[in-house]
């Protein structure tokens, strides 16, 4: 089973989750202290972090970029009292792949736990794909890698995944809907802001430096991934 770290420094509310986690046979470690929070994650490399971002001294948000600064690969879901679209969008640019709001049912949550890891699965269906290349964007499914223009590209685990699932779809429509269930395990987001800020660091990672532009916003529906040279769109602008 995998390994989760709570980062939460209300002792009700850790140990409440601790023990439901245990139930449900993960591996558990917590914390309520923001500072150590670094050092137990790197001592126990979690595949997933609860991660409060309301704790006294370090924050939630420091920590997760800190955790994101050295591993792109472990989920981290925010764990927030704050409802606000800023601060949710805060979280997930500072390296959330989620958020869960207070108060939550236990069932809610392990939903999203469940959700979050199902990207080990999703790495045994990567592995077996193939190399795709178009335009100057190289993407490489088995080793998790994708290049710009001979560069590598640096993107997080969600990133990649939302890349590769436009990109094997290359000229269709992919809806919210299916971006939520292939990338993040939901058959619905709580939010489609967690899917625009992640297409927006995806643009950032694999347009900015491009000679194309890839991933085009259909207003009110989703997202199509389809090469276009920026000096045609500036032409025809």
């Amino acid at each position: 089973m995998a390994t989760i770290l709570i980062v939460e420094d209300d002792p009700i509310i850790r140990q409440t989750v601790e023990y439901a986690l245990r139930r449900a046979g993960f591996t558990v470690h917590s914390t309520g202290d923001g500072s150590a929070a670094l050092e137990l994650a790197e001592k126990v490399a979690p595949e997933l972090v609860l991660l409060d971002l309301m704790l006294p001294g370090t924050d939630g948000y420091e920590i997760a970029e800190k955790l994101r600064a050295t591993d792109h690969e472990t989920a981290i879901i925010m764990v927030t009292a704050l409802d606000t679209e800023r601060d949710k969008v805060r979280g997930l640019d500072a390296g959330a792949d989620d958020y869960i709001t207070k108060p939550f049912s236990m069932e809610e949550l392990l939903a999203r736990v469940r959700a979050n890891l199902r990207r080990v699965r999703a790495r045994e269906t990567l592995a077996d794909d193939r190399r795709i290349e178009v335009g100057d964007l190289v993407i490489e499914p088995r080793s998790f890698r994708a290049s710009v223009a001979g560069r590598p590209a640096r993107l997080r685990l969600k990133e990649f995944q939302l890349l590769l699932t436009l990109a094997k779809r290359a000229g269709e429509l992919c809806t919210r809907q299916v971006l939520a269930e292939e990338v993040w395990g939901y058959e619905h987001l709580p939010s489609s802001r967690t899917i625009d800020v992640h297409i927006r660091r995806l643009r950032q990672a694999v347009e900015d430096p491009s000679d194309y532009i890839y991933i085009h916003t259909v207003h009110g529906m989703g997202y199509r991934f389809e090469p276009v040279l920026k000096s045609t769109v500036e032409a025809s602008g």
